[in-house]
């Protein structure tokens, strides 16, 4: 058992038989999931790329602003494009393994090997930086063969690779934190190649925290915020956030400058880190009510209207920039 660690609660687990994928999904309650999955959104967006489900082959699909979809080559279990680099989390081998394929103007240009089943993926708005998130069995601090997570990033402009974020200097709340069970998800790179977010647990709480990727160090900004999203103007930032103590978790939008937060609507159930289609749009993956799989869902960011589902049987959602 590796120190370092923190659990990750996980409420059901499905494996794909045949070796070609593993997912953790957490489990809803009917009455929690997002509402209006019953009817598919006819809603014009731009140009999207989502990983189809439906097939059981988790092929790279293109959904044009007009509604009709192009299948691709690529085969994924989490991907995302933005700044002309893309990232496919995928199946690289038995065991089952997995890998970060990165690419350049549609040509893979580097591979890095993942340490267990993809979870988050992200690339900062010019292309150059990469990030991941992956679930680990048998890494957990508190319980012994439970899952944690961890999370790395590449560098195109230098070539650096950072597996893990836990050994990054913390400030929790004012002070220095030198516990051993830190544990990180969900990293989102700002304009700048640098600044960053993303979720710290540590001692059964979480944490957003804001960091720097230069200087290997973070700093809370607020409990209770997880799997966050920079929007494109650097002054919003989605996460998930629980319904209660215990309950499932909604999405909300903070507003970096005036700190206010606001909860979405039919957004309950929701667990994914949420991509900004535009600075006033998120979209993000959940288990529609009665649904079996995930489906790709929009929401305003100012809440002013609740989720629906614009993609059935899909997942991680990635605008075409």
């Amino acid at each position: 058992m590796r120190a370092g660690r923190l659990t990750v609660t996980i409420a059901a687990i499905l494996v794909v038989i045949g070796g070609t994928t593993a997912y953790v999904v957490t489990a809803a309650t009917d009455a929690n999931r997002p509402a209006g999955a019953e009817q598919v959104s006819q809603a014009k967006t731009g140009d999207l790329l989502f990983v189809d489900l439906a097939g059981g082959q988790h092929r790279v699909e293109k959904l044009a602003g007009g509604g009709s979809r192009t299948p691709t080559e690529q085969v994924c279990q989490r991907f995302y494009v933005a700044g002309g680099t893309s990232v496919c989390l995928k199946l690289s081998g038995p065991g089952p393994t997995y890998s970060a394929e990165v690419s350049r103007g549609g040509k893979p240009v580097r591979t890095i090997p993942l340490p267990g089943i993809p979870s988050r993926a992200k690339v900062s708005q010019s292309g150059n930086v990469v990030s991941w998130t992956s679930f680990v069995t048998g890494d957990s601090y508190s319980v012994p063969g439970g899952f944690s997570t961890r999370t790395g990033f590449h560098d195109l402009r230098t070539g650096e690779t950072v597996e893990s974020l836990e050994h990054f200097a913390a400030t929790v709340e004012g002070a220095a934190h030198t516990a051993s069970d830190v544990n990180y998800w969900g990293l989102t790179v700002a304009s700048d190649d640098r600044t960053f977010y993303a979720t710290l647990a540590s001692g059964g709480f979480t944490w957003l925290v804001k960091g720097d990727l230069v200087t290997k160090s973070v700093t809370t900004l607020r409990r209770d915020a997880e799997c966050p999203s920079l929007s494109p103007d650097g002054t919003k930032v989605a996460y998930k956030k629980r319904i209660g103590r215990l309950g499932p978790w909604d999405l909300a939008v903070l507003d970096l400058a005036t700190g206010t937060e606001t909860r979405l609507p039919g957004t309950a159930g929701v667990d994914d880190q949420a991509t900004w289609l535009t600075t006033g749009e998120l979209a993000f993956a959940a288990v529609p009510k009665d649904a079996k799989l995930p489906a790709v869902h929009v929401v305003p960011a100012d809440g002013a209207q609740p989720a629906r589902v614009l993609i059935p049987d899909a997942t991680s959602p990635s605008p075409v920039m």
